[in-house]
């Protein structure tokens, strides 16, 4: 075996890469690590674009922070403006490779695309490293997974598993092939300026003011920015303060770096130990943990369920989805009427970020109120949001629009109530208030 194509996907780091070690263990002569870019032209079945300013801001930010992270292991990262389908196929023939190694990814487009690799004669080797645990270190078949998520985490602490240990990044790699025949040889930096856009104004509002300061994308922020919510004592304070709708510290911020897979959710957990055996395990350090063994959960669901999951039905009964355009588009520009709806809207448009209590809360007002089609406001989040990921997302919809594995059927959150809760005094709807 001459050339090995590690071809990342959504696990944009060299830290606990379980992908890339496999890669490295085939004994080629040669790795060549690539990354496919989204079709920034590409829209939805609702008439706007699949991928937003935000996120391709934030995407082609963290690309650039890997492709540093592979310039000092003395590799490369080749950067293709095309379809994976039809792209990886062509550059494995052109530098003579007959295997590609990539993260295992349970969503359906994720796995046609995996399919139609092989259908070109690729042999594909997928690995499963985005989650705590390994599917196989449960207690059932993931087809037995419970479907609701407490007796999941009742019977995962029952048997007491534990995530393995983080793989520390690779200390060398492969070289990459003397020379990469054009066109695939293009110039990084033009096609992570082509994939950037024109980034927008920053709003000095945020809760997360991406490529400001601290705050880029990549493994090396990610890691920075994990190293010193630690070392704040930040955990303590998290359960007390997740639903808070302002601020930098109201929540982790782990989710940005986490959807691109720029922070490993086991390098997460493994420094969180560590501060709970110097400081003292909390409610707070506990929630943490909760929250992170919800994006397991809902990976396990997508490996239970697959295909389903995207049906306007989803796991339920079949039965009418309604949709109003006008509606829709009201809900997204943040022209509801609704006060704390339409301010979180307009965060939500200006930033790319929204606090976890506020996308419940539009989410139902979409679907409940609204009575448009989930898939469309499940898209819109696709877009616009920083730390959007394909299966937390999925799940969550589906939670909200009771097409999931929810036995209630549904969950409606009323914005007023919501207001007078978790907005008394009306500060972040006056935040908002405007665009």
């Amino acid at each position: 075996m001459n050339t090995v194509l590690f071809w990342f996907r959504h696990d944009l780091r060299l830290h606990d890469q379980s992908a890339l070690h496999a890669a490295c263990q085939l004994g080629a002569q040669h790795l060549l690590p690539v990354v496919c870019l989204p079709d920034v032209q590409a829209t939805t079945a609702w008439g706007f674009a699949r991928i937003g300013p935000h996120r391709r801001a934030w995407l082609a930010n963290t690309i650039q922070n890997l492709l540093q992270g592979l310039s000092s292991k003395r590799s490369q990262l080749l950067i293709l403006n095309q379809p994976a389908a039809t792209a990886l196929p062509a550059l494995a023939r052109a530098v003579g490779a007959s295997t590609l190694v990539c993260e295992d990814i349970a969503a359906p487009e994720e796995q046609a695309q995996v399919a139609a690799l092989r259908a070109a004669g690729l042999q594909v080797h997928t690995v499963w490293h985005s989650s705590l645990l390994h599917p196989a270190q449960l207690p059932w078949p993931v087809q037995h997974l419970p479907a609701v998520f407490t007796p999941f985490r009742q019977q995962l602490e029952q048997n007491g598993l534990q995530a393995a240990a983080p793989l520390p990044p690779p200390a060398t790699l492969p070289p990459a092939p003397a020379q990469v025949p054009a066109p695939w040889a293009n110039d990084p930096a033009q096609a992570l300026a082509v994939l950037a856009g024109a980034a927008p104004a920053p709003d000095a509002r945020s809760a997360f003011p991406y490529l400001q300061g601290e705050l880029h994308g990549g493994e090396a922020a990610a890691l920075a920015h994990l190293g010193q919510y630690l070392a704040r004592g930040l955990p303590h304070s998290y359960k007390r303060t997740r639903n808070d709708l302002m601020g930098r510290d109201y929540s982790s911020k782990w989710s940005p770096w986490l959807a691109t897979g720029a922070l490993s959710p086991r390098q997460a957990l493994a420094q969180l130990r560590q501060f709970e055996a110097e400081h003292g395990a909390s409610d707070g350090s506990y929630w943490l943990w909760f929250e992170l063994l919800w994006r397991d959960y809902f990976r396990f669901l997508h490996l239970q369920h697959g295909p389903a999951l995207y049906r306007a039905r989803g796991l339920g009964p079949q039965r009418a989805t309604p949709h109003d355009a006008q509606r829709f588009a009201a809900w997204c520009a943040g022209r509801t009427g609704q006060p704390l709806v339409d301010a979180a809207m307009r965060e939500l448009a200006a930033t790319g970020y929204l606090s976890n209590r506020l996308r419940q809360v539009t989410a139902s007002y979409l679907v409940h109120d609204l009575a448009c089609d989930w898939r469309a406001g499940a898209a819109w989040f696709e877009a616009q949001l920083l730390d959007y990921d394909v299966y937390s997302n999925q799940g969550n919809w589906l939670y909200i629009a009771g097409r999931g594995t929810d036995p209630r059927g549904g969950r409606r959150f009323d914005p007023i109530k919501q207001a007078a809760t978790y907005d008394p005094d009306g500060a972040y709807q006056r935040l908002w208030g405007s665009p």
